[in-house]
């Protein structure tokens, strides 16, 4: 990619893991064989996600591990476990994949952290594809990148944070070549983000957005970010240097 005024963008849009998924390339062709190839890796790789941890999908192995049938489930149930497991450690619980239920009963749920993830390992696929500069977005949260031989004249993503106050306004824009940005908060899906400490979904004004080089990790402190901004700020700073914290 050697002259930022030739580039062409494209964009597709499919519903993937119970949200819409949007890819955006920037290249000189974006039409090109190799570039549609592998776009439909992403989505393909995420669409095998959803089959393994869907909390919705009464098939998806995650669901019926626990609901106590014998089955040899894919390897990403335990890397996503053990993913939660550090993310609690280095949040100090702030975030937390596991819900106490009535009767005392304990549920995992590992929304909060698989989409980060997912998009991660399903952006990946672009990387590999040469002279491209590339975005995903899913569920509120992008992820930008480029492929093979792109220079450091590759223009910037403009990445808008809707304002949780007023519908259809952008609070804020985050400037990025390569990175992550994810948001939390209630505007949209309501008290889904649940506080570890009290088993309540949290439903307030405002938002959390965190911006750093991995969706996984900035979704993680996001949550951790909408649950206490002051304690989440403060640990990621110690923990986590190369993330930044923004609060609108």
């Amino acid at each position: 990619m050697t002259t930022v005024d030739r580039l062409a963008r494209r964009a597709w849009v499919e519903t993937v893991m119970g949200m819409p998924v949007s890819v955006h390339v920037r290249a000189v062709e974006p039409a090109r064989p190799d570039v549609e190839a592998g776009v439909a890796r992403v989505f393909g790789h995420l669409r095998r996600v959803d089959r393994v941890l869907s909390t919705w999908r009464a098939d998806s192995d995650l669901l019926r591990l626990q609901h106590g049938e014998g089955i040899e489930t894919h390897p990403w149930v335990a890397d996503v476990t053990a993913l939660c497991l550090e993310a609690e450690d280095r949040t100090d619980g702030l975030f937390s994949a596991w819900r106490r239920r009535p009767r005392g009963r304990i549920s995992f749920d590992p929304t909060g952290l698989v989409k980060g993830w997912a998009v991660a390992a399903a952006a990946a696929h672009l990387d590999v594809v040469p002279e491209i500069a590339w975005s995903v977005g899913a569920g509120g949260d992008v992820l930008v990148g480029a492929g093979r031989g792109v220079g450091p004249d590759e223009p910037q993503w403009r990445i808008g944070i809707e304002d949780p106050r007023r519908d259809g306004r952008v609070a804020d824009v985050v400037t990025l070549r390569r990175g992550a940005v994810a948001t939390s908060g209630a505007a949209r899906r309501g008290a889904h983000v649940v506080d570890p400490d009290t088993g309540q979904g949290i439903s307030r004004d405002g938002s959390c957005t965190v911006v750093g080089p991995d969706l996984m990790w900035a979704d993680v402190w996001a949550t951790a970010g909408w649950v206490d901004a002051v304690r989440a700020g403060s640990l990621m700073g110690r923990r986590d240097p190369s993330y930044r914290l923004l609060d609108h």
